[in-house]
């Protein structure tokens, strides 16, 4: 990147760059990143297509919207990188299930390490409701406001590691390989995840953000916070309080969205929602 997109990003985050690459630094630009720059899946139901291009991705990130993992992480790849960070790309493979078995890294997920200040991190601005903070890349427990996590070896993926998830969190785990992985490693899962009617992210609009007292997350309309004082919900039954949630709570103006896709937009959200009210009820 430019020294110029490097300065818009910073400012997008709210954050000083580091004088030198340090933990501290490592730290808060994470921190900056996953309660400032949403993980949301918007652009599906607008029915425009993305790529994992981290250029592109660090593009609409300066236009104020996010993504989910492989635009986040490899947005913030590029800008850590730009920064001096030593910072790997690798396959992931995310569980949603606590009952299945563990698929070991299918690529379904980018997982970052940075070595830094002579350790390696575990960093990772694409989980949504997980990591505020990068994790030292060491077998153990470890909490985070409300949350706790651990990590330890993978039990399916030779020589890779595996994150834990909190209970409440939104899925089980994530292993990830520590082979090094660039963008094309994960094409095929995002034109999958992008477009299959199966995926979650095709059947549900959905925005999440962290911030170091818990999580906010919207799924079509339902808008949930999750802290230290236990899980609140909201339902959103009106277009004006779903985009005044959208702006007020994840800074997702959509300034980009007109006013014929917005109306697409929430019938969308809408009629998943209603589909979702009809199954539970059966």
């Amino acid at each position: 990147m430019s020294k110029v997109d490097v300065g818009r990003y910073l400012e997008r985050l709210g954050v000083t760059a580091p004088d030198v690459p340090s933990l501290a630094g490592l730290r808060a630009l994470h921190a900056a990143h996953v309660a400032r720059v949403p993980y949301e899946t918007l652009e599906i139901h607008l029915g425009r297509a993305t790529t994992v291009d981290p250029e592109e991705s660090v593009a609409r990130i300066l236009r104020g919207r996010g993504g989910y993992c492989f635009h986040l992480n490899g947005a913030f790849a590029t800008l850590l990188d730009a920064l001096g960070y030593a910072v790997t790309w690798h396959r992931g493979g995310v569980q949603g299930s606590r009952t299945a078995r563990p698929p070991g890294a299918n690529a379904n997920h980018l997982a970052l390490t940075v070595a830094c200040e002579g350790e390696t991190w575990f960093v990772d601005v694409g989980l949504g409701d997980a990591l505020y903070e990068p994790l030292p890349l060491r077998a153990g427990e470890y909490r985070q406001g409300p949350f706790a996590y651990r990590l330890s070896r993978s039990a399916v993926e030779p020589d890779g590691w595996r994150f834990e998830h909190d209970p409440r969190g939104s899925f089980a785990g994530m292993d990830f390989s520590l082979t090094p992985a660039g963008p094309e490693d994960f094409a095929a899962q995002h034109r999958e995840l992008s477009t299959s009617p199966s995926s979650g992210f095709v059947r549900v609009v959905s925005a999440i953000r962290r911030d170091a007292a818990g999580t906010d997350e919207l799924r079509g309309c339902v808008l949930v916070r999750t802290d230290g004082d236990g899980r609140s919900e909201r339902r959103l039954t009106t277009a004006a309080a779903w985009f005044g949630a959208l702006a007020d709570v994840f800074g997702l103006a959509l300034t980009d969205v007109g006013e014929e896709e917005r109306s697409a937009l929430w019938g969308r959200a809408r009629s998943a929602h209603q589909a979702w009210l009809a199954a539970r009820s059966d």
